[in-house]
């Protein structure tokens, strides 16, 4: 493990330069330091709140010492408050922000993040229901796979209704709406939603009229008997990253302007969003796709002069997400599941006949739960089971 080998004050001690044994180096702002301390009158030593505001600090706060000993941790002293406070030096580095300001294209991801495409189906990541439920290392296994590919199959579930809210549980809680607190999609004779017929649907995200939408989709199999109904899933930050690639000003217009959504299928509802179809974060970063032509509002928020060019790349993103390329195509089986990322991922289905029988049961759920099970599955140890590469 590399280790701290210098600590050099600059302007006086309003920032420092820390420099590591294999040659890593990193600028610390002295008011970022203070705002970060970690002794307990900053920080609470029961749940890590801060117990400070930005207005009890010092505004001339600077570093009056700095002490990196034997490599493996930093003493600080600040002035003028004499505050004394230690930050280990692995804790600096996995969260050194110097550098960050480099210029990277629009829609860039995370390393946490691999985008895919048709070449997944060959290794989809699974498990099964009683692995996830009884053993730590399995559920972390599919929630980190979640996290990295947006999608994945669970296997061995109650052929019950309901069943896959206990799936739910195992991470977070369940997103009640409209439909209620879980979904049967099934062919209905006037459904309110074209989910509840035989239709094929293209690829989509759900309910991109919420604000803030679902960010978890669970679809789980209870009978399946019918011809058809096949699943599809598609990397949406793939398909960004080649709409990007093919066509750079066409992803401009897609993630500078924002689409309408909206949903009044029943009586009392009328659910309305206004998001881009790419949307970017202020540094570039891709955080989310919404596509959902069924539930697309009339564009009101494009101006005239950009209309035929959005809508120009509007369908070029569409024709992509139809590559074949890209899709993983599957048939879930009575007690199989998948779950998607809501906010990437979008899934589809191949019309299927009116013989035999298609019952699926759906049900949302957030990240936030997801990921907070799955960092903490992480902190305790839980090592996560192997995952596609």
């Amino acid at each position: 493990m590399a280790t701290l080998v210098s600590a050099e004050r600059l302007d006086g001690g309003a920032a420092l330069t820390l420099r590591w044994s294999d040659g890593f180096e990193a600028r610390f702002h002295a008011i970022w330091l203070r705002d970060n301390a970690l002794d307990p009158g900053t920080r609470s030593p029961d749940n890590g709140q801060r117990l400070i505001t930005i207005l009890d600090i010092p505004q001339d706060t600077r570093i009056e010492t700095a002490d990196h000993g034997d490599g493996t941790a930093l003493a600080l002293r600040f002035a003028p408050e004499g505050l004394e406070t230690m930050f280990r030096a692995d804790w600096l580095r996995a969260r050194a922000y110097d550098g960050n300001g480099a210029s990277r294209a629009p829609g860039w991801t995370g390393p946490e993040i691999e985008c895919w495409d048709a070449g997944l189906a060959g290794s989809i990541p699974r498990v099964a229901f009683e692995a996830a439920r009884d053993e730590p290392a399995a559920l972390a296994g599919w929630l980190a796979a979640v996290r990295r590919f947006g999608f994945a199959v669970m296997s061995g579930l109650p052929l019950r209704s309901g069943a896959l809210c206990e799936v739910a549980a195992l991470f977070g809680y369940v997103r009640e709406t409209n439909y209620g607190r879980w979904f049967d999609v099934r062919a209905e004779v006037a459904p309110v939603n074209l989910a509840y017929s035989s239709l094929g649907l293209q690829a989509h995200t759900d309910n991109p009229y919420r604000d803030p939408v679902p960010t978890l989709q669970l679809l789980a199999c209870l009978e399946s008997s019918a011809e058809g109904g096949d699943s599809v899933v598609v990397d949406g930050f793939a398909a960004a990253a080649l709409l990007r690639e093919e066509d750079p000003a066409g992803f401009a217009l897609l993630a500078g302007h924002c689409a309408r959504f909206e949903y009044a299928g029943e009586a009392g509802v009328r659910l309305r969003a206004k998001v881009p179809v790419i949307a970017l974060a202020p540094g570039g970063e891709l955080t989310a796709v919404r596509f959902n032509n069924r539930s697309a509002a009339p564009f009101v928020d494009i101006p005239y002069e950009a209309m035929a060019g959005y809508y120009a790349a509007y369908r070029r993103f569409a024709e992509i997400l139809e590559r074949p390329a890209l899709r993983v195509t599957f048939k879930l089986a009575p007690g199989e599941l998948f779950i998607v990322d809501n906010t990437r991922v979008l899934h589809a289905r191949t019309a299927y006949s009116g013989a035999g029988s298609r019952w699926l049961q759906g049900c949302y759920a957030d990240k936030d739960g997801l990921l907070s099970t799955l960092a903490a599955l992480e902190e305790a140890g839980a090592t996560p089971g192997p995952q596609p590469s």
